[in-house]
């Protein structure tokens, strides 16, 4: 399968307007995970390497053909190498590094590093970036302060994580400069551990349809 291009995964999280942040502890579990985020209406899911399962969920994942897969809380060049052999096909960092996003250029794949001041934002276009996660948003501001920072960097988009729940999704989601929202409460750890995908594959329906509504 072609790896697609950052502007068509970026075009792929625009369409959804979620991002589903995955913490797997158990490798077994990402294949029914994936299924259910896929049941749900959602092909798309950003799995955290905050877990030493993290590599071999994303490989199983991607291996399914049917989601667009990305790496969270990549923190180093290393993690890049080991998210892109895995099959991620864009990474996600708390913060921005160059040296991880230069990886990510590297090898084709999109980044989207953390960014919430202006002068994170400034060295992310210096990068050559146009598209930023907000993170974390709920302490950072919130949509308050990507509307006001959306105002002097008219072409930058951003993906506000952290925070974000269904009861303040639509204040995000209003935002023209917002490209899409990342968050947990889809895909509840608990439930994944349980083996209750039934229940993801409910909540990731319920979100979809609160993010179109």
């Amino acid at each position: 399968m072609t790896s697609p291009t950052p502007q068509q995964v970026l075009d792929t999280l625009s369409a959804g307007r979620l991002v589903p942040v995955v913490v797997l502890d158990d490798a077994a579990h990402a294949d029914p995970l994936a299924a259910a985020l896929v049941a749900g209406g959602l092909p798309v899911a950003e799995v955290t390497f905050r877990t030493a399962a993290a590599a071999d969920s994303i490989r199983a994942m991607a291996d399914r053909g049917d989601i667009v897969l990305g790496a969270g809380t990549v923190l180093t060049p290393a993690q890049v190498d080991t998210a892109v052999a895995a099959g991620a096909s864009y990474v996600v960092s708390p913060g921005l590094s160059r040296a991880v996003v230069e990886r990510c250029q590297e090898h084709g794949i999109l980044a989207l590093p953390g960014a919430v001041t202006a002068t994170e934002i400034q060295a992310a276009l210096e990068l050559g970036l146009t598209t930023v996660k907000f993170f974390p948003a709920g302490t950072s501001g919130g949509a308050p302060a990507i509307k006001a920072l959306a105002a002097p960097f008219g072409g930058v988009r951003f993906v506000p994580t952290g925070g974000v729940g269904p009861k303040n999704l639509a204040e995000y989601l209003a935002i023209p400069a917002v490209a899409a929202v990342g968050g947990s409460w889809m895909v509840p750890a608990d439930l994944v551990r349980a083996g209750k995908f039934d229940e993801v594959e409910r909540l990731t329906a319920e979100a979809v349809a609160l993010a179109a509504a």
